[in-house]
């Protein structure tokens, strides 16, 4: 089961509303055309885009924010569709210069729709063998789920564990034979790349959407303290939570798991967890393992207005930090070549390592810049 640690959401200076029910579509009947005859495929079309349309019109003018992207509440409406459901079987042929449209083609088959509990979400299949990763606060509190693979078949699945503190589980299916994705790990995704969500925003399975990595090691916060994170530009709303970021090739370069908005609705500024991160993490969680976090075993302070780094007002004896010479008063400037602006960042690299790995520390001591290599600890709280 997932860790009880609880995921905090990002602060925004408007209270964070509960998401809008996705209840019956709020279209009058005398609306809705009613022929003889069963409709064309263009008016069935017709018919559904006029239905999308009103629907996003009331959630859009709701005025809520969303931070946590799982499509939640009782009266969650699943709607049924995916490429499958079309009645036609044969592949369309993609032109080579459509690299959205290629790699929707190469990783919508490994999406899935999860349901948990009322709420809708999305995963991915990593393992042929029927293993899934998916957001922590998508399945949080569920023992089993329902899965519904991109051919619209449903099965149950089992949550074999997680972590809130990174926002990542592992949901795990009795099937073989799976069409895994493939994960772009040990390769470090690049700002202004183009980026690509897959997943089931309010409960439309299958939905494609496209745009750039705006950053990468962006520190958000994350219980009592932070992780960094990939950010896009790609719209990602309620429903996508647990769904790929993908490249132009398919491959995955993240967990898409939250947004920040003042609109209420998608502002842009979405964040999915590492793919180095989310497959470090389901490594421990198949074996069994319980999830360590890294631990450098120093307090920070404040820096002075314009000052950018972590300053050390205290370090734990012993500690990791300690062991290697950092002392109090040391300002931290980066982390194995990341940049530190401040207390979040310097927390949220380390959340990205093992306990064990060394990292290469930069800092500024009496006005001398200096370099060590600090083998990081086991969080205390982790241990037993």
């Amino acid at each position: 089961m997932i860790d009880q640690e609880t995921t905090q959401e990002i602060a925004n200076p408007t209270p964070a509303l509960e998401p809008a029910a996705v209840g019956p579509d709020p279209v009058a009947p005398d609306r809705v055309p009613t022929p003889t005859a069963p409709p064309t495929k263009s008016a069935r079309r017709r018919i559904w885009l006029n239905l999308v349309s009103a629907l996003l019109l009331v959630v859009a003018s709701s005025g809520i924010t969303y931070l946590l992207v799982t499509d939640s509440g009782p009266n969650t409406e699943v709607v049924a569709g995916s490429q499958s459901d079309a009645g036609d079987d044969t592949p369309a042929v993609v032109p080579a210069d459509e690299p959205i449209a290629n790699a929707a083609a190469v990783i919508l088959p490994s999406v899935v729709q999860i349901q948990s509990g009322g709420g809708v979400g999305s995963g991915v299949i990593y393992d042929s063998n029927g293993l899934i990763l998916t957001a922590a606060h998508v399945v949080a509190g569920a023992d089993t789920v329902t899965v519904r693979f991109n051919d619209g078949e449903e099965i149950q699945g089992t949550v074999l564990g997680g972590t809130s503190g990174a926002d990542v589980a592992v949901v795990q299916v009795d099937r073989s034979g799976l069409e895994a994705a493939d994960l772009a790990l040990g390769e470090d995704a690049l700002v202004g790349q183009m980026a690509i969500a897959v997943g089931s925003p309010w409960g439309l399975q299958g939905t494609v959407t496209a745009g750039i990595i705006s950053a990468v090691d962006q520190s958000i916060p994350s219980g009592d303290s932070a992780r960094a994170v990939l950010q896009t530009d790609a719209a990602i709303n309620p429903g996508n939570s647990g769904g790929p970021l993908v490249d132009r090739e398919g491959r995955v370069l993240g967990i898409n798991v939250s947004i920040f908005s003042l609109s209420g609705a998608n502002d842009g500024v979405g964040f999915a967890v590492p793919i180095d991160v989310a497959s470090d993490i389901a490594e421990q969680v198949v074996a069994g393992d319980s999830i360590e976090t890294a631990f450098l075993g120093v307090s920070l302070g404040n820096v002075e207005s314009g000052q950018a780094g972590a300053l050390i007002a205290e370090v734990t004896p012993a500690g990791a930090a300690d062991e290697a010479g950092i002392e109090v008063g040391d300002l931290i400037l980066s982390i194995d070549g990341v940049q530190v602006q401040g207390g979040p960042d310097l927390a949220a690299q380390v959340q990205t390592h093992r306990p064990g790995t060394t990292v290469e520390i930069v800092l500024m001591r009496d006005g001398e810049q200096l370099t060590f290599n600090v083998t990081l600890d086991q969080r205390p709280n982790d241990l037993g």
